[in-house]
């Protein structure tokens, strides 16, 4: 393995589990589907380690999708020092035919797609901008229900 050799690790993240996939970045290698974990923090620490004691001279570059699991993982892997990207699910290519979708190919997909650069990462919030928005949030519904209050007092 070369020395500036990069590995791509696509994630399909869900509650209970995570689909593991990789590909190296060399020329020509082909995408192997690396397995299922747990979606604990030990998991993802574990595998991470994993991955660097196997390809010991490559860097990991990381990629999932965005979803309701929210972004943890992404300062998991960036606090281990290793390179991780989150992509919307709208912002991932898609072929005219494709229709299969099973959680092995949605990793395979992504590791795929961060190796020839067609994924555009999103803006993943500082925990201080979710905290001012969730404030925001709470305000919102909090006025909703006064509303909707007020409005059953007088009917």
């Amino acid at each position: 393995m070369n020395k500036h050799n990069i590995l791509f690790i696509g994630l399909d993240t869900h509650k209970e589990f995570v689909e593991v996939a990789c590909i190296e970045g060399q020329r020509g290698t082909q995408a192997v589907h690396f397995g299922r974990i747990s979606s604990a923090k030990t998991a993802i620490v574990k595998l991470a380690k994993q991955l660097q004691s196997k390809y010991s001279q490559a860097t990991l570059h990381f990629v999932y999708e965005a979803g309701p699991c929210g972004y943890w993982i992404y300062r998991l892997l960036t606090s281990l020092g290793h390179c991780c990207y989150v992509v919307a699910p709208s912002l991932i290519p898609k072929k005219p035919g494709d229709k299969i979708k099973t959680d092995k190919r949605d990793a395979l997909k992504l590791a795929k797609l961060l190796k020839t650069e067609d994924l555009t990462p999103i803006y993943v919030p500082e925990p201080e901008d979710e905290a001012v928005r969730d404030l925001s949030r709470a305000r919102e519904t909090a006025m909703k229900d006064l509303k909707d209050a007020k409005y059953q007092l007088k009917a």
